[in-house]
């Protein structure tokens, strides 16, 4: 370890070495250097830009990184906690019709201008929404609905073969409120029995008190119809470019910058030590040592995702200069 800090009632920081890193020498750092690069040209930072310029003549990608970053662990008091995500896939159709009647809208004006707005209750229940054409497509599931929202992106299969694909365009101000957490402080489960799939099952088989848990939650999410990217391309991420399968996380910008690769070190079932780039958020994803890992498209990608709930570290890799601008001035390098 070569430094750190800690700014008064702040974040923690911790310059470390690669060799620091475990699993570093083993991994794939050319996926990481695309993955980086995709998003690269879009951070304004000169620190940033100065790198970017180099990676376009970049020939080895581990030397790349080793040369021009250093990486820092950012602590900020909390545990570090991994969750995964993925873009589903659901039913569809842009009319409604007997079997498909749950809307995915898109952002009211009113939403914008009043924050916080209408709770998740108040726009399913009051009719606030309807009849200003902004349903982008209907849906037959509502619980799938609700987690597409968790999401933020997904693809919709129309009747017709085709499909559409929707990304998030804002929200109603209001926080997000944890389902799974409300089912184990009601008794239902233990915090370890809990993911996606066991909510899935219990609100279908309670779907009146399903529907109030689903209440629970008053933040409620608006989307936006992204067809124009390709299929082969994964959902546009908060940096508006396509995220990658098992190299792009959702970080909290406050702590970690957008654009920024991360060195992950996950615990759990699926160990992962791999470096990702930060190029997502998430309204549940809050803090310096959380990040949500992007595992795909559909229900495969899907149960993976769901799976993850799992400790280890995670540490940002900061151009060198940013890095060491974070100590105190009269610190050792």
């Amino acid at each position: 370890m070569t430094g750190s800090a800690q700014a008064a009632e702040g974040p923690s920081y911790a310059i470390l070495d690669f060799d620091d890193l475990g699993g570093w020498a083993e991994d794939d750092h050319q996926a990481a250097f695309d993955v980086f690069r995709s998003t690269c040209g879009d951070l304004d930072d000169p620190d940033w830009r100065a790198l970017c310029a180099v990676a376009d003549d970049a020939g080895d990608a581990r030397q790349f990184f080793e040369l021009f970053f250093r990486p820092v662990m950012i602590s900020d008091g909390a545990d570090p906690l991994f969750t995964g995500y993925f873009e589903p896939e659901l039913d569809g159709s842009l009319t409604r019709t007997p079997r498909f009647t749950h809307p995915l809208y898109a952002m009211p004006p009113e939403a914008l201008e009043t924050r916080p707005w209408l709770t998740r209750r108040q726009i399913l229940t009051t009719g606030a929404l309807a009849g200003r054409g902004l349903e982008i497509a209907w849906v037959d599931d509502p619980v799938e609905a609700f987690f597409l929202q968790v999401q933020g992106s997904g693809r919709v299969r129309l009747p017709d073969g085709r499909s559409i694909r929707v990304g998030y365009a804002g929200a109603n101000g209001h926080p997000y409120s944890s389902i799974g957490q409300e089912l184990v402080r009601r008794g239902v489960y233990e915090a370890h029995q809990v993911s996606a799939e066991v909510i899935r099952n219990w609100v279908r088989r309670n779907p009146d008190e399903g529907r109030e848990l689903l209440f629970h939650n008053d933040s409620y999410v608006f989307f936006r119809e992204v067809s124009e990217v390709p299929a082969d391309k994964g959902p546009l991420g908060a940096m508006n470019r396509s995220i990658t399968p098992l190299r792009s996380i959702a970080v909290d910008p406050a702590f970690v910058p957008l654009g920024a690769p991360v060195w992950i070190e996950k615990a759990g079932d699926e160990p992962m030590r791999r470096l990702m780039v930060a190029q997502d958020t998430g309204s549940a994803i809050k803090g310096a040592q959380r990040a949500d890992i992007y595992f795909g498209t559909g229900d495969a990608a899907g149960q993976r995702a769901g799976r993850v709930k799992d400790a280890g570290r995670m540490v940002v890799l900061l151009p060198i200069q940013r890095a060491y601008a974070l100590l105190p001035q009269d610190h050792p390098a």
